[in-house]
């Protein structure tokens, strides 16, 4: 979990096995990049989450970063960021991260099974906003439709299905850009 609130599990720049993968927010070469979160939460208040610095309900930084989140993406999804820090203060840290786990695992199978090589992005947004019921239906169902396939039609059907549930749900599975 990011410090700020994102789930490093479900970031395409986690999910590689490349030399350029990032071990998270906490992590040497992370702290040597100098994120103004790691800075503040980690260098100078010694806390682990910016939710739980006592600064944190009038930090103008970290408001503005929430707020961001809800207009656009960077390299990342937040569109469920605002969301995943209230669940955290509601329910606590290790319920979040149970059902994280979860939502890893199931991008892990579809990164696996049905991944041409030009979906991580678009599987790791998938899995960051839509539930984990609908997540769980979407790969039964792509299973059962692809049985056969190659991995570009397996991925072809998966994506079918995720965007139709996304249509109706409203959901954005590709990340935003900050317009202009």
């Amino acid at each position: 979990m990011g410090i700020c609130g994102l789930s490093c599990q479900l970031c395409p720049m986690y999910q590689t096995n490349a030399d350029s993968r990032c071990e998270g927010c906490k992590s040497i070469s992370r702290i040597t990049l100098g994120c103004p979160f790691i800075t503040c939460a980690v260098m100078k208040k010694e806390v682990e989450f910016c939710w739980e610095c006592k600064e944190s309900p009038h930090c103008e930084k970290w408001r503005k970063h929430r707020e961001a989140g809800v207009e656009y993406d960077s390299f990342k999804c937040y569109q469920k960021l605002e969301d995943d820090i209230i669940f955290i203060q509601k329910n606590g840290f290790e319920e979040h991260k149970r059902l994280q786990n979860i939502r890893e695992d199931m991008l892990k199978d579809m990164l696996d099974n049905f991944n041409e090589g030009r979906s991580k992005s678009y599987y790791c947004v998938a899995a960051t906003v839509m539930h984990i019921e609908e997540i769980q239906e979407a790969l039964i169902q792509a299973k059962e439709a692809s049985k056969g396939f190659d991995m570009k039609s397996k991925s072809k059907v998966l994506h079918a299905i995720l965007d139709e549930m996304a249509q109706k749900k409203g959901y954005h599975l590709k990340l935003r850009k900050k317009n202009g």
